[in-house]
């Protein structure tokens, strides 16, 4: 097992299992930087979004790199503000342009229901996904899917698609296991990608994890994202310091015990952030 190797999308599209995240990572000199370390460590996989205002450094890494495109998998995704037909094809165009590629891997749209589209939400997210699925048809997205949704948010969207979610990313770590969208994303052969599958270093907090680690000569952090992998899951492990974003990329050299997994599920609760989307004031 290595960073490239993949899981493979119910279209046959295949996706790192293991990306680089960069949710935080300010525009510019710090964003720019971290993706260009991560790219140099072999990540293969690199995940951003347009809230998270980077696109256009994430984008002049990936170039200046010298990776070849077709080597690489990258993610964006839609903000609450674009959700309808019209505002989704302008905000991924300016994503496109942004991040100065012909095409994504995947595109996601990053909320259920954002305050302004409470009432409507159903209607939004189904002619947001009517314009990704555009996108799918020409091939400017090479794989659609969603972010934060919960069962009924994804029930919502199967009556009016025509192409089924391939992905559902949300906030997935040892305190936050989220058993009931995990289990519907099986049933239903959606992947789930875990993002800050460090719980934004709150896991941290756990000592176990630092018992367990010593164990496999590992970090709490290699730990729990070979505890992800391990379930299943693929990891968006997001770092701004080389040092960690090596050490997250060495998790393919050891195992986790059955034991030691199901002492890892115990923590759930532990040190949650966990966002519920139906409470969210964004």
């Amino acid at each position: 097992m290595s960073l490239t190797d993949t899981y493979t999308l119910y279209n046959g599209v295949k996706i790192p299992q293991v990306g680089f995240g960069t949710w935080q990572s300010a525009d510019g000199d710090e964003a720019y930087h971290a993706v260009l370390a991560a790219l140099n460590a072999g990540y293969r996989h690199i995940d951003t979004a347009a809230a998270y205002g980077n696109e256009e450094s994430v984008g002049q890494a990936i170039k200046d790199s010298g990776v070849p495109r077709e080597d690489l998998f990258v993610t964006t995704k839609l903000w609450n503000a674009d959700h309808g037909y019209e505002k989704t094809k302008e905000a991924f165009g300016r994503s496109l342009d942004k991040l100065g590629l012909d095409y994504v891997n995947l595109y996601l749209i990053h909320w259920p229901n954002p305050v302004a589209f409470r009432d409507n939400w159903k209607q939004a997210n189904a002619e947001s996904w009517r314009a990704m699925e555009e996108f799918y048809d020409q091939g400017t997205a090479k794989a659609i899917g969603v972010s934060n949704f919960r069962p009924k948010h994804l029930d919502a969207l199967l009556e009016t698609a025509k192409v089924k979610r391939m992905v559902n990313q949300m906030f997935i770590n040892p305190s936050d296991l989220q058993p009931a969208v995990v289990e519907y994303n099986d049933d239903h052969d959606i992947l789930t990608e875990a993002y800050s599958p460090l719980g934004t270093g709150e896991i941290f907090k756990i000592p176990e994890l630092a018992t367990i680690g010593r164990k496999y000569d590992k970090t709490p952090a290699q730990v729990v994202l070979r505890w992800s992998l391990q379930h299943g899951f693929l990891p968006l492990p997001k770092s701004v310091h080389e040092k960690y974003i090596k050490e997250n990329a060495d998790i393919f050299d050891f195992n986790l015990s059955n034991s030691d997994m199901k002492t890892i599920d115990g923590f759930h609760g532990k040190a949650g952030l966990a966002t519920d989307p139906d409470k969210a004031t964004w």
